[in-house]
């Protein structure tokens, strides 16, 4: 075992004697001793997990086959760059080496960008591109439409990412009423080709039980999102017999099965809303419908409220007695035609029963007459039981007609101490100043009628005498 010697505390690097240092003063002299012995360096490498913040500045790291560094292009610098920097892309950059102490991580401030080709993994995706572009694997003709409701999806997909979580929570908060089965797989690292591969078969063992199938992951860098560029996950897809979305990363990710799959979304949230948009579109119809129907039942039940009331206002305008006879003519009417439906029941159950008999004759007839002879007693003592009613109805109806027929009798009016002025031709009098001075009328009182004659007043004007 190697003996372990720590160094003497020394005064000048911590605080009182005998202390030990503080963070940020190893961080504050870390940082001086790679400045001064480091400083500009030139180093080639691969961009990758690109980010521009809204400030301007550019953030990224710089990696080879064993290794990486933090790198920084601050506003400035990142405006004047001549190179579109990008995932995937080899560089040569020029910079220092400076320590973000809040981190304690270093990283190179980049003042100079050269391209130095394209990096070894984008190099090695582009070519396969081409190779299964030239195969047919990409072409439009291939695509297959999705289905218009569909209700059984598989999801090929890490079940502990937090993608899937979000495809279920967008599907449960749309309200889709179909059934997700999750395909369990790995998203990334040396055992996502097969298991990707295998979920994408899993799913085409389960037709005709899946409509369609979804294959993708969360964002991530481009080594994290490989296993969707590799050869037999792109092949699966293209050859698998369900109609296949691929949702992988975020919106600017791109990969290989993006371009094999029946329909490309953008994330897997994405592909969650297009599954369950025809099915909200659906439900939003039927909300129209149901406003455009509840729109139709207010305006049929504004109409027949009008009708009501120009009907209220005809009987209110027309005589009750005369309304009374006509109601008690359709009463006798009313027993009149139920009568003669009675007879009529009674005369063709009797014939019916008549015919019964001749059948009788010939063949046993006690069970079926015994069971018609419940059915003829049933259907007489429905007759009549409709018969009262209706009579009972009718009569009630004439019945609450008397007292309304009552009140509005004039004669019930003079009865109260009123009294009816008419002119001779039988006109009613209704206003004071269309009597003419000595003019004849008739007063008519609860008791009988009285001839009267209008006289000029000097302070009132004509009054009756």
């Amino acid at each position: 075992m190697r003996d372990f010697f720590l160094p003497p505390l020394e005064r000048e690097r911590g605080g009182p004697a005998g202390e030990p240092e503080s963070v940020s003063g190893l961080t504050t002299r870390i940082r001086e001793t790679l400045v001064r012995e480091i400083g500009a360096v030139w180093v080639r490498g691969e961009i990758s997990n690109l980010r521009r913040q809204a400030s301007g500045h550019v953030y990224f790291s710089l990696k080879d086959e064993t290794s990486q560094v933090a790198a920084v292009c601050f506003r400035g610098q990142a405006a004047r760059l001549r190179v579109n920097l990008r995932d995937g892309l080899r560089v040569v950059v020029a910079g220092e080496i400076n320590v973000y102490e809040p981190r304690g991580t270093y990283q190179i401030v980049v003042r100079e960008v050269i391209e130095d080709g394209l990096g070894r993994l984008q190099q090695a995706l582009e070519e396969l591109k081409q190779k299964l572009a030239a195969e047919g694997l990409f072409d439009a003709e291939g695509k297959r439409e999705l289905p218009g409701l569909p209700l059984r999806v598989g999801f090929v997909t890490s079940p502990d990412g937090a993608a899937v979580q979000d495809f279920i929570r967008i599907l449960k908060r749309r309200r889709w009423p179909g059934t997700l089965v999750v395909l369990p797989a790995r998203v990334q690292g040396r055992e996502a080709e097969g298991e990707l591969v295998r979920g994408l078969a899993a799913a085409a063992a389960l037709r005709p039980a899946l409509d369609l199938v979804v294959i993708g992951r969360g964002g991530g860098s481009l080594e994290d999102l490989w296993a969707f560029n590799l050869e037999a996950v792109v092949r699966a897809v293209a050859a698998s017999p369900l109609p296949v979305i691929s949702a992988v990363g975020h919106e600017t990710d791109v990969v290989l099965t993006d371009f094999a799959a029946d329909l490309r979304a953008e994330t897997p949230s994405a592909a969650a809303e297009l599954i369950s948009s025809a099915f909200l579109a659906a439900a939003e119809r039927a909300a129209g419908a149901r406003r455009e129907l509840i729109r139709v039942v207010e305006r049929a039940l504004r109409e027949h409220r009008q009708g009501v009331s120009v009907l209220a206002a005809e009987w209110a305008a027309r005589s009750p007695v005369r309304r009374l006879e006509t109601l008690a003519q359709r009463l006798d009417e009313l027993e009149w035609r139920m009568g003669r439906t009675v007879r009529e029941g009674v005369r063709t159950l009797r014939h019916r029963q008549e015919r019964l008999g001749d059948r009788l004759r010939s063949v046993d007839p006690l069970p079926d007459l015994r069971r018609r002879s419940e059915h003829l007693g049933d259907r007489k003592a429905r007759l009549f039981r409709a018969t009262d009613v209706g009579l009972r109805r009718l009569a009630a109806e004439v019945a609450g007609l008397r007292p309304r027929l009552a009140a509005l009798d004039p004669r019930s009016v003079l009865r109260r101490g009123y009294a009816m002025v008419r002119r001779l031709d039988g006109d009613m009098v209704v206003r004071r100043d269309t009597v003419r001075a000595g003019e004849r009328l008739e007063v008519e009182f609860a008791d009988g009628r009285l001839p009267v004659r209008a006289e000029e007043d000097p302070d009132k004007g004509p009054e009756s005498r």
